[in-house]
């Protein structure tokens, strides 16, 4: 094996810190070492960096760079943005969210946003009475305030339990967020099904769940949900995803980092205490690098097999969601016609997301079917940032669609993962349909080689593109953001290796497009 060295296309023969992964987090932490003054390398496996928050043209001869994979933001704290000299920006959504429905044979249903009136009439005209929108109001409340105290703590020495419930001082919202499993609250607050489903949704995103799951899964997703920013609003990457990691990637060449693509990390050598050798290979070859600290933005389980251990034993990692990216030449048409689509998709438009509707796709799931009435949410990038499409499209009024489906665990897929996608895309594209005025597919665009512009993700195709484990895309369940055990450390990215740290989503205070893992290795690796 041929060991590569400075003279041969690195700059250092030992580096300060060896970073495993090009995603954001890896990014982050590698912007803030070498802003300290440290030697820093990354490795990535790929052409490109970014992970899973890059722009790219899926559709061929069609100039609409979409965030392909990661879409919204919430977590990214603004201090990183501040700390790197970051440029880049986000937008934020006039409309939190639009659900259809259709009672009695007569479409209509729930806005939220677009000021406070409005909400507040499209909860009377729903539910008949105000009763449910003051609950709304007091039940998100609660939330905010949580979200004001939990927020500044992820960028923080990971607390306590006992110091983040004394953080909180409401013990009844610690009750319902930490103790009890939501849905609880939710059956107590609310009496509207489709009220309580908008709810819960937010504990399901990319968590395969029940609202009254004993394991808490969906209040730990819930609460990353509502705590970005201090506030819980998801906003748009001005110029997609990819505009962010271009930016953490630039940030990190600025401050002297050495970014090298094409690299596939194999292994790593270390007792703890000497430099690591981290071992790798090209195109052209293998080779060796010796880092004093590395830092891993892979998932927990890509590293103990780079360690050279054996999977943990228990479930493995498993994702449990559905991502198509569209294209269309106009949004369609809504059979409510109280609501204008750019309000109406501009938010987050759920799909067959009532509270009993999602019971009943997580109970099919469960069972090993794919859900009849299969649940999922969609939002157009492109009404708030047109920055991602060309300036053609723009102007003839072409728009994209994201949709997330939920209740989709990697498990439906094993079998023949291909059919069961278009099984799963066809009766989740015929929910959307149910609530238009004409077929999506009369409004899809197409690409240059005749095909709509129309994509689908499962999590097989995201563990086979990305390496999530089992198409996760939190790399593992979602951790509370406290220290649980010994074994928690200072950061909560430490590892039984004192000079390997974990940067990546699976890191306690893990998860979503935070940068937060990034920091807070390049935190324990200073010595912070």
């Amino acid at each position: 094996m041929t060991a590569i060295r400075g003279s041969q296309g690195f700059g250092h023969d030992v580096y300060d810190d060896v970073i495993v992964g090009g995603g954001h987090n890896g990014l982050v932490a590698a912007a803030y070492l070498a802003r300290a003054g440290r030697s820093v390398l990354v490795l990535e496996r790929l052409g490109t960096t970014g992970g899973a928050a890059i722009s790219s043209r899926p559709f061929t001869g069609v100039d609409a760079r979409l965030s392909r994979y990661s879409y919204l933001v919430s977590l990214l704290p603004e201090k990183i943005v501040r700390d790197l000299g970051l440029r880049f920006s986000v937008r934020r959504r006039t409309v939190s969210s639009y659900t259809p429905t259709d009672r009695g044979g007569r479409p209509g249903g729930l806005l939220v946003g677009g000021g406070e009136r409005r909400t507040r009439e499209s909860f009377a005209r729903l539910t008949g009475s105000e009763r449910e929108y003051e609950s709304w109001r007091e039940f998100y409340a609660t939330t905010g305030r949580v979200a004001r105290a939990v927020f500044p703590t992820l960028t923080e020495p990971l607390p306590t339990r006992e110091a983040l419930r004394a953080r909180i001082d409401d013990e009844a919202a610690w009750r319902m967020l930490f103790e009890e499993p939501l849905g609880q609250a939710v059956e107590r607050r609310f009496a509207d099904d489709l009220v309580r489903g908008v709810v819960l949704t937010d504990g399901l995103i990319g968590t395969f769940a029940g609202a009254h799951d004993p394991s808490l899964l969906q209040n730990r997703c819930f609460l990353y949900h509502v705590i970005g920013g201090g506030t819980g609003d998801w906003d748009v990457p001005v110029g997609g995803m990819g505009a962010l990691t271009d930016a953490l990637a630039a940030a990190a060449r600025d401050a002297g980092a050495e970014i090298a693509t094409g690299h596939e990390v194999l292994r790593i050598d270390t007792d703890g205490t000497a430099p690591a050798e981290v071992f790798f290979r090209t195109a052209t070859g293998e080779g060796r690098v010796v880092g004093r600290t590395v830092l891993v933005n892979a998932s927990p389980q890509a590293l103990t097999e780079l360690l050279g251990g054996s999977p943990a034993e228990g479930p493995a990692p498993e994702g449990a969601q559905l991502k198509v990216n569209m294209l269309l030449r106009r949004l369609p048409r809504l059979r409510d016609t109280a609501v204008d689509p750019r309000e109406a998709f501009g938010g987050t438009f759920h799909i067959a997301e009532g509270y009993e509707e999602l019971a009943r796709a997580h109970a099919e799931a469960s069972a090993g079917e794919l859900p009849s009435v299969p649940p999922s949410e969609i939002y157009c990038h492109s009404l708030a940032d047109p920055t991602i499409l060309g300036p053609e499209l723009v102007e003839q009024g072409y728009q994209t669609l994201t949709l997330f489906g939920l209740h989709t665990p990697a498990r439906l897929f094993q079998k023949d993962n291909q059919q069961a996608r278009e099984v799963l895309l066809t009766a989740t594209l015929a929910q959307l349909d149910a609530h238009l005025a004409e077929p999506l597919t009369d409004c899809l665009a197409f690409d240059a080689d005749g095909r709509p512009c129309i994509e689908a993700k499962t999590p097989l195709d995201l563990e086979r593109e990305l390496r999530l484990p089992g198409g996760h895309i939190f790399h593992r369940d979602l951790s509370w953001p406290y220290a649980d055990g010994a074994g928690s450390g200072r950061w909560g990215v430490e590892t039984a290796h004192r000079n390997v740290l974990l940067c990546g989503a699976g890191a306690v205070r893990g998860g979503g497009v935070s940068g937060v893992p990034g920091h807070n290795a390049a935190m324990a690796a200073l010595g912070r």
